[in-house]
Formats: C-alpha cells, sequence, structure tokens
C-alpha cells in the first residue's frame, strides 16, 4: 500500500477518471480536480468516494487556492498528474485567437502553474512524483490542431527542463505520450476517418484509457527514481521517437 498522495488534474473523466481509480486501487490516497460537468464530477465521487476539487487550471490564482484548500484538508501532494487538457480544431487560417489562447492555457500554461503550486512541498519532504501528459500529435504535428500541437510539444519541453531542475531534490518529472486512445475525445471524430487512423496504427486498433493509467503508476513509483526527464510513448507503434 502507497500512503502517498496523488492529485489528478481533468481527474473525473476520461484517462484522468480511469487514472484516478487505477491509484485508488494501488492504495494512494486521491483527490480528482475538474472544472466542467458538475454531474459527471458527482457521478464519479458517488462512485469512488473520491474528494474532488473544482477549479480551472489556465487560471493561475485559481490553481493556487485549489491546491492550498487540498493542504490543508487532505495533507501534500506527493504525485501530481497533470491530465486536464481541452481541443479547439481548426486551420491556423480559421483558428481564432481566443481557440488559440483556450488550449495553449489549458493544456501547457497550467502544468507550470500546478507544478509551481507544488514544487516547494515536494522538495522540502524530498520527494516528489510529476507526470504530465502530452500527446502523439506534439511529436508529429496534425493538420487542423497547430493550437494543440504547439501545446503539447510545449509540455515535453517543460518537462526536460523541470526535471534537471529538480533531479537532486528527489522529485522526477515525466511526460506520457498517448497516441489514439479511446476516449470521448475521439467520439467526434468520424467513423471513416477513426478507420483510417486505426490502419496507420502497428498494432492495429486504438488504445485503451487504462493502458495510459498504468505507464503513469509506473512513473508514479518510488522504484521508478531513476527515470526523470523522459518522454514515454504509449501509441501501439505510431511513432518511435
Amino acid at each position: 500500500m502507497s500512503g502517498k498522495t496523488v492529485l489528478i488534474t481533468g481527474g473525473t473523466r476520461g484517462i484522468g477518471a480511469v487514472t484516478a481509480k487505477a491509484f485508488l486501487e494501488k492504495g494512494y490516497r486521491v483527490v480528482s480536480n475538474y472544472v466542467h460537468d458538475d454531474v459527471a464530477a458527482q457521478s464519479f465521487r458517488n462512485e469512488t468516494s473520491i474528494p474532488i476539487y473544482k477549479w480551472d487550471v489556465a487560471d493561475p490564482h485559481a490553481c493556487m487556492a485549489g491546491v492550498r484548500k487540498i493542504l490543508d484538508e487532505i495533507g501534500a501532494i506527493d504525485v501530481l498528474v497533470n491530465n486536464a487538457g481541452i481541443t479547439r480544431d481548426h486551420t491556423l487560417q480559421k483558428m481564432t485567437i481566443e481557440e488559440w489562447k483556450a488550449v495553449i492555457d489549458t493544456d501547457l500554461s497550467s502544468c507550470f502553474y500546478m507544478c509551481r503550486t507544488v514544487i516547494d512541498s515536494m522538495k522540502m519532504k524530498g520527494f516528489g512524483r510529476i507526470i504530465n501528459l502530452s500527446s502523439i500529435v506534439g511529436v508529429t504535428g496534425q493538420f487542423g490542431q497547430t493550437n494543440y500541437s504547439a501545446a503539447k510539444a510545449g509540455v515535453i519541453g517543460l518537462t526536460k527542463s523541470l526535471a534537471l531542475e529538480t533531479a537532486s531534490k528527489g522529485i522526477t518529472v515525466n511526460a506520457i505520450e498517448p497516441g489514439f486512445i479511446k476516449t470521448e475525445m475521439l467520439s467526434t471524430i468520424p467513423e471513416e476517418t477513426l478507420k483510417a487512423i486505426v490502419e496507420r496504427i502497428p498494432v492495429k486498433r486504438l488504445g485503451h484509457p487504462e493502458e495510459i493509467a498504468r505507464a503513469i503508476l509506473f512513473l508514479a513509483d518510488e522504484e521508478s527514481g531513476f527515470i526523470t526527464g523522459e518522454t514515454l510513448a504509449v501509441n501501439g507503434g505510431m511513432h518511435m521517437g
């Protein structure tokens, strides 16, 4: 049993919810953040008994206030999983400034805000695990996703730099690079397009959220302390770095 506390942003739906349940099964104290869909969040809370805290990770002041409340009510955070993310897809010429900023703020800036809120307490304890969710499109690019691809590429750069800054303090910082995972985010993609995507994946299927959760658990483990600054690809062989 771990006994350590993990905070997962965007942790009441999709990959975040599955990851939260996986940590709970391993004996972690789990806290999930969310910002939209109160009904889904409360359903998740009722199902799992995992405490939920609502704030917008794109707002630095909300991040500080939210984490401060968790520290007061739950205790120090040992593991941070920066999972929250959105998409606002358009080609560059059709993409609005608001769509660009929304994705950059939620998918990239939030990682900076959240890491800043927990890093001091992790340094004081001499232990910490930070896992940031990037994406395959952060290394390959994707038509109609200049904002999302830029944000996810930025997550990888942030991860490497913060890993260098914290390695001597007992803190590891790593990224996960999911490929195409069967979640709500893919539900808007036409079936024929999905079929074409699957044909490009060497294992010939979409990934499952549970497979991302297992990778996150591996990097969060105390025994993974010699792994830092890495980007772990979980994409069925679609991209090999």
